[in-house]
């Protein structure tokens, strides 16, 4: 009696590999130049179109060529480096001191336990305070002049920094400080090289935070006692129904905090280009 053995079975065909795309680059963004110059111009295209069908009202809101006439003989005339230089050296001197002052008190908060017990409940006690609240405790101090619009900008861009750098600092990877540790890196090696770059993220965004906080109490202040300045302007603009006028100093404002938004990516691009 013969046997047959059972056919040998075919080996099932692999499945067809399929090339993975590389990922290394995380979820980093790409730079889109022209993207937001059509968005601007679509929009201002839309606002000019909508003024000129009648669509929008030229008295609520006027069409952007009479802003842009408005702004043209603001510059004609010479005011209009008049007022923005007065609100630049306003916004420098209160915006830079504070920061800096910031930043040091930050990190002194991250760094020693003792100013963290000391100086973190004062800053959360004052930092929901509307600096512009305390504008006229200001004019009694410093006097009706440059100074108390200093102060104002000064103490409203200090605490937002404050917060963001000791953040920053506590966000840190302790692991890379024991790390250095392990090498024998010194106290102020460690600060340097690790925590000051590994905060620097979060001091740079506190940057952009405290500059926008620091343009609108410009404004405030500059509404509040003085003859030139972005918020005069504004001002003086809105008393007597000067829309066009009143949205060409809007429009100045638009331009200084786009400004100070370019130069802060500027800085991240070149501090920051080891998270590339």
């Amino acid at each position: 009696m013969t046997s047959t053995a059972p056919a040998a079975r075919e080996p099932a065909a692999a499945p067809a590999l399929r090339p993975v795309p590389f990922r290394g680059g995380g979820f980093t963004t790409r730079r889109m130049r022209y993207v937001s110059p059509l968005v601007f111009a679509l929009v201002i295209g839309l606002w000019e179109a909508g003024s000129r069908t009648g669509i929008i009202s030229s008295i609520a809101l006027p069409a952007p060529s009479e802003a842009f006439n408005a702004f043209m003989d603001l510059a004609r005339t010479g005011m209009l480096w008049t007022h923005a230089g007065a609100s630049l050296y306003r916004l420098s001197l209160g915006w830079t001191f504070g920061t800096l002052a910031g930043v040091l008190a930050g990190l002194a908060i991250g760094l020693f336990s003792v100013a963290r017990a000391g100086f973190s409940p004062i800053v959360s006690a004052l930092f929901p305070i509307p600096k512009i609240a305390l504008l006229p405790l200001f004019i009694v101090w410093f006097g009706i002049g440059e100074g108390s619009k200093v102060a104002t900008i000064f103490f409203g861009t200090f605490f937002p920094t404050v917060i963001a750098t000791y953040g920053g600092v506590d966000n840190v990877d302790r692991n890379l400080i024991r790390m250095g540790q392990s090498f024998g890196l010194s106290w102020l090696s460690i600060v340097r090289k690790i925590i000051v770059p590994g905060a620097l993220p979060a001091i740079l965004s506190g940057f952009r935070i405290s500059a926008s906080l620091g343009i609108v109490l410009l404004v405030a202040a500059e509404m509040i006692g003085a003859q030139y300045g972005i918020g005069a302007y504004i001002l003086m603009a809105g008393a007597i129904f000067a829309t066009d006028q009143l949205i060409a100093g809007v429009a100045m404002l638009s331009i200084l905090g786009l400004s100070i938004s370019w130069l802060i990516g500027r800085a991240e691009r070149h501090f920051l280009s080891w998270r590339t």
